[in-house]
């Protein structure tokens, strides 16, 4: 299955349209200490794998990272351990901050 990819634009409007979606930030604390969507959950790539158990299977998730290719693997990660309803934001919490919001610091 093919990971389906989510622009930055169309993650906000699923979260203005209050779409029920777990934003899972995998990147590293220091990082998401600095640039993070509200509401979203830090589970950093390394720890993936370790903490399924924190997640639900069935819940729509949408995987963040700087520019979309650490949270590709992390998506990779999960769909292999039988979760479906995935998404990459495509081009990260940079896309975010560019199109979005544009008081999320860019690094």
């Amino acid at each position: 299955m093919t990971i389906k990819q989510l622009s930055a634009i169309e993650l906000k409007t699923k979260i203005d349209n209050n779409e029920p979606l777990l934003l899972l930030d995998v990147r590293e604390p220091n990082e998401f200490r600095y640039a993070h969507i509200e509401s979203s959950v830090l589970i950093p790539l390394n720890q993936i794998s370790t903490r399924l158990n924190e997640l639900d299977k069935q819940q729509a998730i949408v995987v963040i990272c700087h520019h979309g290719m650490r949270s590709q693997h992390a998506a990779q990660t999960l769909e292999q351990s039988g979760f479906t309803n995935l998404a990459n934001l495509q081009g990260g919490i940079e896309a975010w901050s560019v199109y979005c919001d544009t008081s999320v610091p860019r690094y």
